[in-house]
């Protein structure tokens, strides 16, 4: 079983760490932890190589797949450094989209407990499952336009358990595709990217808020690529929290984690991404 962090379109460096680790479906499978489109140079040949692995590959949806998802739809223009134009006008392009929109939002496996972001430090593992499967059943429902159309905003920016409809949803969608940073109390923070020392006053990276509920679940996750370069936290990373993204489409590297028989344990295995995209406002 191996977790493998945002491709984002880079399917060169994606084909050459298949080759790495020795990549069989007949006998691997692999979790990306979403962002599997936008800003590289290939989203349309990530998008069929993945499609084409069946149950091997299990992917989670990101920030940039909810965006591609309402770009088909309508409901978002294209914006000036969205590279995935390719996918939206090729042929087998909707039928590519119809599988990505039966994607996960999070999933459990081998114990540990896969997000795309983060994970709001008042929900346990089990209701974060549980919420994201309120997403997952909106998205694949008869009206995706409807709720990628309402999805947008950053308010509300807090979880209680009687928010409804449309803002329920989208505190869903910003916890798991969006997060960085919250208070202690959950407040949701958007504009920060920088790494977890440059956390905004009052506010802590999720992973190290006091308490949360998911403290005892190991979690992996992508979205933060700033973190890899983050050297006072690193030596926390593995046991609990294991962040993945390791900035392939910022001239970084692509890596994967092959888990390990014992509980928690791994090995990293990363391939240099040549895609040298100039770091710019990450889409939210």
């Amino acid at each position: 079983m191996y977790l493998i962090g945002d491709l984002q379109g880079c399917q060169a460096p994606f084909q050459r760490l298949l080759e790495k680790i020795d990549f069989s479906p007949s006998r691997d499978t692999l979790y990306l932890l979403g962002d599997l489109v936008n800003r590289g140079p290939d989203s349309l040949g990530v998008l069929r190589q993945l499609s084409a692995l069946g149950d091997a590959a299990q992917c989670l949806l990101g920030n940039h797949d909810l965006h591609l998802l309402a770009l088909w739809h309508g409901v978002r223009p294209v914006g000036r450094s969205d590279t995935v134009q390719a996918v939206l006008q090729a042929a087998d392009g909707p039928a590519l989209l119809d599988w990505l929109r039966h994607r996960s939002m999070a999933l459990q496996r081998h114990g540990w407990l896969l997000v795309h972001a983060g994970v709001l430090p008042q929900w346990s593992a089990a209701q974060t499952l549980a919420l994201a499967a309120e997403v997952e059943q909106a998205l694949q429902g008869p009206d995706p336009k409807g709720f990628l159309s309402a999805m947008y905003g950053n308010t509300p920016d807090q979880w209680h358990d009687g928010l409804a409809g449309a803002d329920r949803l989208r505190v869903i969608v910003n916890a798991l595709t969006r997060l960085r940073f919250c208070t202690p109390d959950g407040v949701m923070e958007f504009h920060s990217t920088e790494g977890a020392s440059a956390a905004p006053q009052g506010y802590l990276p999720w992973f190290e808020v006091p308490g949360r509920r998911t403290l005892a679940t190991p979690v992996a996750f992508g979205h933060w690529s700033t973190l890899v370069t983050d050297q006072k936290r690193s030596t926390s990373w593995g046991k609990h929290v294991l962040p993945l993204d390791t900035g392939c489409v910022w001239g970084g590297c692509l890596t994967a984690a092959r888990l390990g028989a014992a509980a928690g344990a791994f090995e990293l295995i990363s391939v240099p991404c040549e895609q040298a995209q100039k770091p710019g406002p990450k889409q939210a």
